[in-house]
């Protein structure tokens, strides 16, 4: 089985910051992952599916859009890659 860690391996190096959305709606709720990179590009993975990523976005800005469209709330909170590492 083929799995995406490496390729977030990689992101971990460049990443600035990390988002947890949830899609409350649901049950039990849909979360993705919103990674933002220290060149602001942003990808939203899909924890539950191996952390495929499900779209990118050339900003915060539209990766926040793409999101609020579909419903999905931000968990209260970021996690700063300055923290963690």
């Amino acid at each position: 089985m083929l799995s995406h860690v490496p390729a977030l391996a990689e992101l971990a190096k460049t990443w600035k910051f990390l988002e947890l959305w949830v899609d409350p709606v649901l049950f039990p709720p849909k979360i993705l992952m919103l990674l933002c990179n220290q060149d602001g590009t942003c990808c939203i993975f899909n924890p539950t599916s191996d952390y495929k990523l499900v779209v990118a976005h050339p900003n915060y800005q539209a990766a926040q859009e793409w999101l609020l469209e579909d419903e999905y709330e931000r968990v209260k909170g970021q996690f700063l890659a300055e923290e963690v590492m």
